[in-house]
Formats: C-alpha cells, structure tokens, sequence
C-alpha cells in the first residue's frame, strides 16, 4: 500500500515545561483512507506519559482526537531537549469494526498485515516569562526577574504581603528617599494586619472542625439508624417467607385429603347401586310370571 492510512497534525508533541507541573498536547488524526482503520499508540516513556485514548478506530474521511498528559516532573532536562518519542500505528481493519475488536496482534509486523508506522517526537517549550513594572529614578521599566524577588521580600513569616496598587502609583511619584521609607512604612503597616487576620482565622477554622464534626456524628447516627431498619425488614422477610411456607404446606395437605374423600364417595356410590343385569333378570322372570298368571 502506497498511499498514506492516517493524516497526523501537529506533526509533534509541543509541552510548555513547567517544574511539578502537568502539561497536555493534542493529536488529531485524519483518516486519508476509504476503509475503516485502527491506530494505537506507544511511547518510550510509559510512566511519564498518559495517553487517552491509546487505541481507536476511524471511519473513513473522518478525524479522530487523543491526549497526550505529560506527568509533573521533578527536574529540567538538560537544555530543555527530551529523547522521549511517540509511534502511532495504524492498520486496515473489516467493515463497521470496534474499539473492543482491537487487540495486539493487528498491530504485529509478522502477521501480514500492512502497519503503518510514524514517529512524532517530544519538544519543550518554556512558559512565558511575566515581567512587573517597577520605578527606577522616576522612570518606569520592566523587569522580568524583579517579581518573585519583591514577593520574597515582602513575605513576614510565611505570609505574603504585596503593597496595593495605589500605593504603588504614589511611590511612582514620589522620589526614592520618600520611596524607601513609605515602603517601610507599608511593610510595618501590613504585617500586624496580617496577624491580625491569622487571629481571626484561628477561630473559624475551629469552627469549621467542629461543624465537621457535628455533621460526622449526624452522619453516623443516620447511618446507625438504617442499620437498625435494615435489620427489622430482614427480619420481617424472614417471617413473611416461613409463613408463606407454612401456607404453601398447607395448601398442599388440604388438596391431598379431597383427593383422598372423593375416592371415597366413588367408591361408595358403586357400591351402593344394582347392577343392571340383574335388575333385567327381575324384570324378565317378573313377565313370565305374569304371562301365565294371566292367560
């Protein structure tokens, strides 16, 4: 086969690369064919990687789409270059076929079949950098290293202060002497309001426990209720179904003992009556007696 099963766009898998972090990309595949056709797909990296769906099947001049999530990672390659590659097999398969019809020896080499094979490989991308606007003798300059060192300075004890924006614009305005000391005085001002918060917190976090813990005892007692209910209707079904045994037995000794009396009152109406020869026998000797008494 010449021409090509499956159309693959992007042609790679592109990941913004961020540190503990997740990253997806998605693939669409383009059925180029006028036959039904099963991909699947592997990689060399299975831990680092999900793929979702891994397997499928295409309908002719129809596409299909699968996700590619690529774990949180812990350290940066080196230079931002990964050697991690995907293979996307695709192969013809009978008319109407499904998902569940797909197993591994479609995609085997040696069975005979046509296996088309394409490579797409891993590329990292860095996120994009988010610079902050900062006064330098008066002027107004983007760094985009200053950020995370600002929220380091500011953060008192684990709490991160940030000065608001309009105190910003003032300190824009105003010259750096003044500056240094209003952003003194700002870190004084938000630090003893931030405890002050962390005070208020405490208590309703306390309260929140405790709501939890109300609603678990609530819960459990619920739970302990039906228990107990679920109990008494098994009991109830117990007795309900030996009662409607008892009945059944019954039933069946009754039909028993009329089976038994009407055998009876048969056998007595036979016999109680004559049986017709004699009863003709009688009438036969009663004419020829008649016959000659009266001549």
């Amino acid at each position: 086969m010449t021409t090509e099963l499956l159309q693959i766009e992007p042609g790679e898998l592109r990941f913004v690369f961020e540190l503990k972090k997740q990253s997806s990309c998605l693939i669409q595949l383009g059925n180029k064919a006028d036959q039904y056709i099963a991909f699947k797909v592997k990689t060399t990296s299975p831990k680092k990687y999900c793929v979702r769906p891994n397997i499928g099947i295409i309908k002719p001049k129809e596409r299909c789409d699968f996700t590619v999530t690529m774990q949180a990672q812990r350290t940066a390659p080196p230079d931002m270059q990964c050697k991690d590659k995907f293979l996307i097999q695709s192969t013809v398969v009978p008319f109407e076929a499904t998902e569940d019809d797909i197993t591994s020896d479609m995609f085997a080499k040696d069975s005979g079949k046509y296996i088309e094979e394409k490579k797409i490989k891993v590329v990292l991308i860095s996120p994009p950098s988010s610079p902050v606007l900062l006064p330098v003798n008066g002027d107004v300059k983007q760094d985009p290293f200053n950020e995370i060192n600002v929220q380091k300075d500011r953060v008192p004890s684990g709490i991160e202060n940030i000065p608001p924006p309009l105190r910003l614009s003032e300190e824009v305005k105003g010259l750096e002497t003044t500056q240094d000391m209003r952003e003194d005085r700002t870190d004084e001002d938000i630090v003893p309001r931030h405890a002050e918060n962390v005070r208020d917190m405490k208590p309703a976090k306390d309260d929140v426990q405790l709501n939890l813990a109300n609603d678990t005892e609530e819960l459990k007692s619920r739970l302990n209720i039906m228990d107990s209910k679920q109990r008494q209707a098994e009991v109830t079904i117990k007795k309900l179904n030996e009662e409607r045994r008892m009945d059944t037995q019954e039933k069946d000794l009754l039909k028993k003992e009329l089976e038994v009396l009407k055998t009876k009152i048969d056998t007595k109406g036979v016999q109680a009556g004559f049986p017709l020869l004699f009863v003709c026998m009688v009438a036969l000797v009663c004419l020829v007696v008649g016959y000659y008494i009266h001549p």
